[in-house]
C-alpha cells in the first residue's frame, strides 16, 4: 500500500500458511485482493513485513479500532511516509481490507502481548509491577492521600482505595450520582493543598441538569468537594456548577483535570463540549480552564473577575479537549495537554487571561478530512509548545517528582490514550527539548501519578489495571 502503513499495523503474529488460507466472505474477499495490489509490496504477501513493519505481530502502532484504521488509511500518515487513499479506495473498499486483515487474525487467534516485566529507558532499567490486575472498571483518575494509601475514580461512577496495594472491594458510599454514558462518568481527584489538615478531597464528574441518566438528559462537568470518613463520602460542598444554559445533551469533550498552583487556587479544565466556537466566548464555560479558590470563590485577579465580560471564573479560553493539567514543582507555571482533532494535540503552558486558538487555529483536521482552518496561528492567540500529528490522544499528565528516578527529576510524563504510550519530555526554558516513549501497548493510558517516593503508576483501560514503575538500576544508553 505504501511504505509505512501506519495504523494498519494489526500486528498479529500470524503464521505464513495461516495467511495462505483462502479468507471467508465477500468483503474478506474484496479486502485480500486490494491487500494485495496496495499492501504486500510494503508488508508482504504474507503481511509479515518488508519495507516496512510487520502487520502481523501483535502490536499496534497508531492507534487499533475499526475508527483508527480507517482514518489513517483514508487520510494518511504523512510524518512516516503514509499517503491518504481517499481518492483512490472508497470507504466501503477500505473497510474490506480492515476486514481481511482482522479476519486473517482472528484465524491465528492472535492476543496482544503481554505487558513487559521491564522496560529499557535512556536512564534507566525500570521495573513493572501490575499493582492493582483486577476489580477496576475504567480507572480513570489515581492520587496518593499518604505513603501507603491511593484514591483511585472509576469512570462509572465509583471512587475506590487502595491501601497497602490492595483494592478494597467496595467503593467508597454516598458519592454524587454522575452521567457515565460515552465519556462521562467520574473524572479527576485532587486532595486540597492543607489534605493533612482538613481532610478535603476534590472530585470532577458529569452532572446531569435534571439529576437523571437518562440518554437526552443534558449534562456538564462539575466539581466538588468532600471528605472521606469511615469510608464514606461526607459534607460535601459545590466548587464548580456551570450555569444551566450551559448543559448539553452531547456526551463527550467534558476536560475535566483538576490541579492547585502555588498560590492555593484550584485550576479546573473543561472541554468544549463538542461545540467548539462556543470555546471562543469567555461567557461559556465549555473550552476553558477556570481558576478559582478551594471554596469556589473566585480571586479578584482573574480576567472576567467582575463578570462583565465573560464568567467570572474563566482563567483561559479557546482550549478543545484539555485531559491533563500540572504545575511545575520548582517554577510554578502551569502546563496543559489536550486534544486536537485529527492531529494537532498539544501541551501549552497555561497564561492568565490567554486565547489558545480553537477553532480559530489548530494544527489538525476534522476526522471526515476536511479543513476546520486554514490558520495555524493568528494574532493574539497562543501556539503550543509542542504538538504531535498523528494524535496520540493525550491524557493524564504530571511531573516526575521524588527520589526513585533522580535523572527524570521535573520531568513531564504525558500518557497517551489513543496510541497507548506514556512518554517522557524534558523541559528547558519553557520548552520541550527531547522526548522518550517509556510505555508503549500495554492499554490505553489514562493518567499517571508519582507516589510520595518518585514510583510512577500509569493507570490503563484496555486492560483496566494499574502498573508501578520502580527504578531497577542505571542504565545510561547512547
Amino acid at each position: 500500500m505504501t511504505k509505512y502503513l501506519p495504523t494498519f499495523i494489526v500486528l498479529l503474529s500470524l503464521s505464513t500458511a495461516s495467511i495462505a488460507q483462502p479468507p471467508s466472505g465477500e468483503a474478506v474477499q474484496e479486502g485480500a485482493q486490494i491487500y494485495m495490489q496496495r499492501c504486500a509490496q510494503c508488508h508482504g504477501k504474507d503481511l509479515t513485513g518488508g519495507n516496512t513493519q510487520s502487520m502481523v505481530d501483535g502490536v499496534w502502532q497508531f492507534g487499533s479500532g475499526g475508527g483508527s484504521l480507517t482514518r489513517n488509511i483514508k487520510f494518511g500518515i504523512s510524518s512516516v511516509g503514509m499517503p491518504d487513499y481517499q481518492d483512490v479506495l472508497s470507504d466501503r473498499q477500505i473497510r474490506s481490507v480492515i476486514a481481511f486483515i482482522n479476519d486473517a487474525q482472528d484465524r491465528a487467534g492472535v492476543e496482544r502481548p503481554p505487558i513487559p516485566e521491564k522496560l529499557l529507558t535512556r536512564h534507566y532499567d525500570v521495573g513493572v509491577e501490575q499493582w492493582i490486575s483486577e476489580g477496576l472498571e475504567i480507572p480513570w483518575s489515581i492520587v496518593f492521600t499518604d505513603d501507603n494509601t491511593a484514591l483511585i475514580t472509576e469512570r462509572p461512577g465509583r471512587l475506590r482505595v487502595v491501601t497497602g496495594g490492595q483494592l478494597h472491594p467496595d467503593p467508597i458510599e454516598g458519592t454524587p450520582a454522575a452521567v457515565a454514558q460515552n465519556q462521562g462518568g467520574y473524572m479527576d481527584i485532587a486532595l486540597d493543598p492543607n489534605y493533612q489538615e482538613n481532610g478535603w478531597v476534590y472530585l470532577s464528574y458529569a452532572d446531569s441538569l435534571d439529576g437523571s441518566d437518562d440518554r437526552d438528559t443534558k449534562t456538564m462537568t462539575r466539581v466538588v468537594r468532600g471528605k472521606i470518613r469511615d469510608h464514606k463520602w461526607v459534607d460535601q460542598e459545590d466548587v464548580f456548577k456551570a450555569p444551566d444554559f450551559s448543559y448539553s445533551e452531547t456526551r463527550h469533550h467534558y476536560g475535566c483535570r483538576l490541579a492547585f498552583d502555588h498560590d492555593g487556587h484550584l485550576l479546573i479544565a473543561v472541554g468544549d463540549r463538542g461545540v467548539g466556537e462556543q470555546a471562543q466566548d469567555p461567557r461559556r464555560p465549555n473550552g476553558k480552564i477556570h481558576r478559582i479558590w478551594p471554596d469556589g470563590s473566585i480571586p479578584e485577579d482573574n480576567p472576567y473577575a467582575d463578570g462583565s465580560e465573560g464568567m467570572k471564573s474563566v482563567f483561559t479560553y479557546g482550549n478543545r479537549n484539555p485531559q491533563g493539567l500540572a504545575v511545575h514543582p520548582e517554577t510554578g507555571i502551569i502546563w496543559e495537554t489536550e486534544h486536537g482533532p485529527m492531529g494537532g494535540d498539544e501541551v501549552n503552558i497555561i497564561k492568565k487571561g490567554a486565547n489558545y486558538g480553537w477553532p480559530k487555529t489548530t494544527y489538525g483536521i476534522d476526522y471526515n478530512g476536511t479543513i476546520i482552518s486554514e490558520d495555524l496561528t493568528l494574532p493574539g492567540t497562543e501556539q503550543p509548545v509542542l504538538y504531535w500529528v498523528p494524535s496520540i490522544a493525550v491524557c493524564g499528565t504530571r511531573f516526575c517528582t521524588g527520589d526513585e528516578f533522580p535523572r527524570w527529576q521535573n520531568n513531564l510524563l504525558v500518557g497517551g490514550l489513543g496510541h497507548e504510550e506514556l512518554r517522557r519530555l524534558v523541559l528547558s526554558d519553557n520548552g520541550v527539548i527531547h522526548q522518550e516513549l517509556i510505555l508503549k501497548n500495554a492499554g490505553r493510558v489514562r493518567d499517571v501519578q508519582c507516589d510520595p517516593s518518585g514510583a510512577v503508576y500509569v493507570l490503563l483501560n484496555k486492560p483496566d489495571v494499574v502498573l508501578k514503575l520502580t527504578n531497577q538500576g542505571r542504565a545510561i544508553r547512547q
